[in-house]
């Protein structure tokens, strides 16, 4: 969600900015609607590969974590088994059962067991770069696809010279929308 909402607030702002630049200099029409559409695109671009980055680094994190669990596990099973029962107690479950549970998941799947309740990290919940790529990218491009669209409706009614006024109102609705939505 972070990102979706990042990536439509930038498209917004960014695009929408980049024309008022090009009708404030008297570009015709045309070269208008091009420096948008390309805008759109390296911008799409740029947030699909900076969410690529951040979210690499979140799942390199995920597994260094994973891998210095992994060795304590192996190396101090019956300390990890304490733990992991220490933290079900935290959670109101009586020692006894804690440490029945504990053991039976430390034998079942040590390593899940403490990437799940310890580290926090899940099948649900673990950083998937490409995903927040594509998902950073598409939330750009729409937001971006919103001026665009107001500078298409202007260039089809032939009212460009309401362009900028025009763009400033859009883009303020539609960030409030987003952010109302959001």
């Amino acid at each position: 969600m972070r990102a979706a909402v990042l990536g439509a607030n930038d498209g917004i702002i960014s695009t929408a900015s980049l024309v008022i630049g090009v009708v404030a200099a008297g570009a015709s029409a045309p070269h208008i609607l091009l420096v948008g559409v390309a805008g759109l695109v390296a911008g799409a671009m740029s947030m699909a590969a900076g969410e690529y980055v951040s979210v690499s680094s979140q799942a390199d994190i995920e597994r260094a974590d994973l891998l210095v669990e992994d060795a304590a596990i192996k190396k101090h099973y019956k300390q990890e088994t304490n733990e992991l029962a220490d933290i079900y107690q935290e959670r109101g479950v009586s020692k006894e059962l804690a440490h029945q549970v504990a053991e039976q998941l430390m034998a079942h799947d040590a390593l899940g067991a403490h990437a799940r309740d310890e580290l926090g990290i899940s099948d649900h919940t673990s950083a998937r770069p490409i995903q927040a790529a594509v998902y950073s990218a598409s939330a750009f491009t729409l937001g971006a696809a919103l001026p665009l669209l107001c500078v298409f409706l202007t260039m089809y009614f032939q009212v460009h010279a309401q362009l900028i006024i025009l763009l400033s109102i859009s883009s303020l609705l539609s960030l409030a929308a987003l952010g109302a939505i959001a």
